[in-house]
């Protein structure tokens, strides 16, 4: 892989998206114990080791926005997906960026 990521988003936009009602495709790939701390209302929660086997869980023809902790995951994520034919877009910063509402 080359990591190339075709396209990203910040935390904000994607803040100020849900806040505007926009139906968001959200994939969180962090840990179980990760998500278990917290995670995005409505985000589908998929860790990065078990992406591969777990694609038909994904919509490739809906543009899913993919985070992690950092961005660092979740490009890697983005970059596996694009790579399968996914639409993905990466959260950069990922949830260490994130402002808003988190649920536990």
């Amino acid at each position: 892989m080359a990591f190339k990521i075709p396209k990203a988003i910040t935390p904000q936009e994607v803040a100020a998206k849900i806040k505007h009602g926009e139906k968001l495709s959200l994939l969180d790939v962090r840990e179980p114990e990760e998500w278990a701390a917290g995670h995005i209302k409505g985000a589908k929660h998929i860790p990065l080791g078990q992406l591969s086997q777990r694609l038909n869980e994904l919509n490739p023809a809906q543009e899913t926005i993919v985070m992690c902790r950092s961005g660092n995951r979740s490009g890697l994520a983005c970059e596996l997906l694009s790579e399968k034919g996914f639409d993905v877009v990466n959260m950069t910063g990922g949830l260490n960026e994130w402002k808003d509402k988190l649920v536990r």
